[in-house]
């Protein structure tokens, strides 16, 4: 039997966005060299919150695109099912910028070195950084650390986390702890 358990909901999220969103104007000031980069499928929902909140707070548009590493991961051609790829929508160059990298979970690493790899594409960025909300530690095949972390959760293999954003239907943002 599954089990759910709700590790952070409204209001927190909102103040850990917030305080997310603090520390990049620290590292980032005006954001004139810099771009956001949502992972697909999930990531992009944050992305586009902390977006939103640094556009607020500096008063200018902060350039989004959205990445799909699908073709780029690891696993591509070991699945049973054929993996569905996701729209990748960059409209800049990479070429010396600043990337934030987004993404909900981290967990394995893998899907971030996916896309590492998928960026290439666009450019080679200055620097690349990454922003993830939930950092599940314990669970890294490959030594990638995310440079701003919204929670750290202490996880075993066989659970997972599962975020829940109120864009894609659910009637509230919540993430779950699944065993």
């Amino acid at each position: 039997m599954t089990q759910k358990r709700l590790i952070l909901s409204s209001p927190l999220l909102e103040i850990m966005t917030s305080r997310l969103c603090q520390q990049l104007i620290e590292n980032h000031q005006d954001f004139s060299d810099s771009v956001v980069m949502g992972l697909q499928p999930r990531g992009i929902y944050f992305a586009e919150r902390i977006v939103k909140e640094l556009s607020e707070r500096l008063g200018r548009a902060i350039p989004l695109g959205y990445l799909d590493a699908t073709f780029y991961r690891d696993d591509f051609r070991r699945r049973d099912s054929p993996l569905v790829p996701n729209k990748t929508q960059v409209p800049f160059l990479l070429e010396n910028k600043s990337v934030i990298l987004i993404d909900d979970v981290v967990a394995t690493g893998r899907m971030v070195r996916a896309a590492m790899d998928a960026m290439t594409a666009f450019g080679r960025p200055k620097r690349v950084e990454l922003l993830v909300l939930i950092d599940r530690r314990y669970n890294r095949d490959l030594p990638i650390e995310p440079d701003y972390v919204g929670m750290k959760v202490n996880t075993l293999e066989t659970q997972r986390v599962q975020v829940e954003w109120r864009e894609q239907g659910f009637e509230a943002d919540r993430i779950w702890m699944v065993d």
